[in-house]
């Protein structure tokens, strides 16, 4: 498997390096150096990292037919599937290839991929066309999460295996996980979601309230909300594990009131 990676990894740089495109113009010295912080390593070749963020809506003010994020997605979404089953394999040696796969499939499905890009900024480096810039919002879940996977396939090509490693465990796994959000019967979010809906009630809403320490041992508090009412307010390392610590009070507290 690591073999046939390599191989993809040196022809599509054989590809960027032949078209000598100038892409990387479409970004600023700033918005490289503040991708720099979020991928954690030097940016060697731009021209990778444009790509990945160029949406096709962007390809009518560019040159080039193929330049969309779309390759570089592929790619991601292959080194993405891979880091994620290496994780599992080694986290539960005992289990068999149906939970494994369900568990990959709840980490790497677009509501994750698209969370992880919101919690990283990306948005802010995306091509877009105008028309689409204009109408997009937090929901635009799959423009997001394709651009995440493109990302991440950029980071192959420009860093190697081990860097893709680094990042998709700090930025996407490592917070589903410490969450419990990767399992089914301890998502707490999943479960006052389904109370709600089964019970005819308004959605939860969750909203960061405070963040506090320093940034590498930061805790966020999160309140819940079902209508007017704050039901749950819980506290995490990271949003997600807040959220899920929130979402469990406000489950007990809903269903305590409705019993």
């Amino acid at each position: 498997m690591i073999r046939i990676f390599t191989r993809i990894k040196n022809i599509f740089s054989k590809r960027a390096s032949q078209k000598n495109r100038t892409e990387k113009k479409l970004l600023t010295t700033k918005q490289f150096t503040d991708l720099e912080k979020i991928i954690g390593y030097p940016i060697k070749e731009q021209s990778h990292y444009v790509q990945a963020l160029i949406h096709r809506s962007f390809l009518e003010e560019l040159d080039e037919d193929d330049a969309s994020n779309e390759r570089l997605e592929f790619l991601g979404d292959a080194v993405l599937s891979l880091i994620t089953a290496e994780y599992l394999f080694h986290l539960y040696p005992d289990k068999d290839e149906g939970f494994l796969t369900k568990v990959r499939a709840k980490i790497v499905n677009r509501n994750s991929l698209a969370e992880s890009a919101e919690d990283i900024g990306l948005v802010k480096f995306l091509l877009m066309n105008q028309n689409l810039s204009n109408t997009f919002s937090r929901g635009a879940k799959t423009v997001l999460s394709d651009a995440f996977e493109a990302l991440v396939g950029a980071l192959y090509l420009d860093h190697g295996l081990e860097a893709c490693r680094v990042f998709i465990r700090k930025v996407l796994i490592d917070p589903i996980v410490e969450a419990g959000e990767h399992l089914v019967d301890e998502n707490y979010k999943s479960q006052l979601l389904e109370y709600a809906q089964a019970n005819k009630l308004d959605l939860p809403n969750y909203k960061i309230i405070k963040e506090e320490g320093p940034q590498h041992e930061r805790v966020f508090t999160v309140q819940v909300t079902v209508g007017s009412d704050i039901y749950g307010i819980g506290k995490g390392k990271n949003k997600k594990s807040a959220e899920q610590n929130a979402a469990q009070i406000a489950l007990e507290k809903i269903q305590e009131s409705q019993a």
